[in-house]
């Protein structure tokens, strides 16, 4: 009993020291879904407010902040969830970014109002009790598993695009996507979205951010889908004003989705250097705030 209450009293003491060196901001790594989730909203809350943001789903969640060249830029986008939750979050937030990018791709799924819930104030609560535990296992793994240096991120981004698209054949992933995209009716759905994103927008932009509206390519065989379809022809109705939207031309012949949804990494740094290249223009001809 003795020898145990040393050695938790010595655990106790690594891991308040731990905390204490290290603050109670580091991130355990995700293991799940939810996690990534989790992970991505508490950076966003706990650092300072980045100049652009990204919301949207498992499309936009695709396009890595890595790939980008530009600053502070931060991909809320939620792999399985809306794109609404992301911008309800943000809009949540006392400060806002410069610059909001929102895809329209993915508009049938439900606001997760828990997590909106959670990050609506700043950051989360957590476990007091654990804190300086959690804090010694998220600083052994800030320490094992450190991102690449800009250099390193550079030439990972210039080899990918050095290479020639992927051959791999989809077909199969491919046509059960669009059997899957061609079930049902999201008409419902997607108008509820539109409408929400409609007031998030005019409640941003009184606020004075730049709020753009982003749609990522996707196969032309999944473009033609009926799910494509009506969510594309329910949000240009609700979205008329052209000047709302950031054009993505990405050369298409280049582009592949290994899943039959979903941008390859190639891919999705190709549409990543388009986004840039949009904003660029978009900010040489729009007059300051």
């Amino acid at each position: 009993m003795i020898k145990c209450a040393s050695v938790a009293a010595v655990v106790l003491f690594v891991c308040g020291f731990a905390t204490a060196r290290f603050g109670s901001a580091l991130q355990q790594p995700a293991v799940t879904t939810r996690d990534g989730r989790l992970v991505t909203l508490n950076r966003y809350v706990r650092e300072p407010t980045p100049d652009i943001v990204l919301v949207g789903s498992s499309v936009t969640w695709r396009l890595k902040e890595e790939y980008f060249s530009l600053p502070r830029i931060r991909n809320l986008a939620l792999a399985g969830g809306s794109p609404v939750t992301g911008l309800e979050i943000v809009a949540r937030q006392a400060s806002l970014p410069n610059t909001i990018l929102i895809e329209t791709n993915v508009l049938t799924r439900e606001t997760d109002s828990a997590l909106v819930e959670r990050f609506s104030h700043g950051a989360s609560a957590e476990a007091s009790l654990l804190r300086p535990l959690r804090t010694a296992v998220a600083a052994y793994e800030t320490w094992n598993h450190a991102p690449p240096d800009p250099a390193q991120a550079r030439a990972e981004r210039d080899r990918l695009l050095g290479q020639p698209p992927d051959p791999f054949d989809n077909r199969v992933y491919l046509d059960r996507a669009v059997a899957q995209m061609n079930e049902g009716d999201p008409t419902v759905p997607v108008r509820a979205n539109a409408i929400r994103i409609r007031q998030l927008i005019d409640d941003l932009q009184r606020r004075g951010a730049r709020v753009l509206l982003i749609h990522v390519p996707f196969a032309p065989e999944i473009e033609r889908s009926r799910l494509v379809r009506t969510t594309d022809e329910i949000v240009d109705n609700a979205f008329p004003d052209r000047g709302l939207w950031l054009p993505i031309e990405p050369p298409r012949s280049e582009l592949r989705w290994a899943d039959g949804v979903h941008l390859d990494e190639r891919s999705a740094l190709i549409v990543v250097r388009a986004i840039e290249g949009a904003l660029t223009v978009r900010a040489a001809t729009t007059p300051p705030r």
